[in-house]
């Protein structure tokens, strides 16, 4: 059956779950909203959400450099104290957290850091697609609902599929983790530095480059 964007909300007010998560559990529960709190509180998803409110001000800036140091990582993770903070479970999910950035390259930590006008833009060029293609007014918006949701999948740390684990999103495995430590954890920021990224090349190597390759 077809899962609206109406009780994916409903589910995630519900229970503070992630989208991906709440989405998972209606489809697989037929869209029934009390096994779906079911399904999510034996996933342990649901635990979760009762610890979203405490703050978390401690934590770790964890690192990751792969490729023989052309790739770098920074990432901030908290939680509630610093004995947590050096839990080997917490350190982990750090060092997790930092190679899947380093492998799937996300823009931003969630969707509500994405500019309002990049997610117009978007809208817009999906909107001018459907219509090219000869879709219905009507159903054009749905489409765009779904595209955009993609579209977030693919930029937003939070909902990407975990490499390690494509059958779940990395709020699913911060969830999991939050449930197995007991404290709130949240995923502040990030950074990833690529070699030479941005830094453009000098003329002579530029010139040398072609020398090279016509055989000169």
């Amino acid at each position: 059956m077809s899962i609206t964007a109406a009780q994916v909300q409903e589910l995630r007010k519900a229970t503070g779950a992630g989208l991906m998560d709440c989405k998972r559990a209606l489809t697989e529960t037929e869209g029934d909203q009390e096994k779906a709190v079911d399904y999510l509180r034996k996933k342990g998803l649901a635990a979760a959400s009762k610890k979203a409110g405490r703050v978390a001000s401690e934590g770790a800036v964890g690192s990751y450099i792969h490729a023989g140091g052309k790739i770098g990582v920074l990432l901030e993770v908290n939680c509630e104290t610093d004995f947590v903070a050096k839990n080997e479970q917490f350190q982990k999910f750090v060092k997790d957290v930092a190679m899947h950035i380093a492998a799937a390259s996300p823009a931003h930590v969630s969707r509500d850091e994405v500019p309002a006008e990049v997610v117009e833009r978007e809208k817009e060029i999906y909107r001018a697609k459907a219509r090219e293609s000869g879709k219905p007014e009507n159903i054009i918006e749905k489409i765009i609902e779904g595209q955009v949701n993609k579209f977030y999948g693919d930029i937003c740390l939070l909902e990407q599929p975990y490499v390690k684990d494509p059958d779940k999103t990395i709020q699913t495995y911060l969830n999991e983790t939050i449930s197995a430590i007991g404290e709130n954890m949240t995923i502040r920021r990030f950074a990833k530095f690529v070699l030479g990224e941005g830094i453009a090349k000098k003329e002579c190597d530029f010139a040398a480059e072609v020398a090279a390759a016509a055989g000169v």
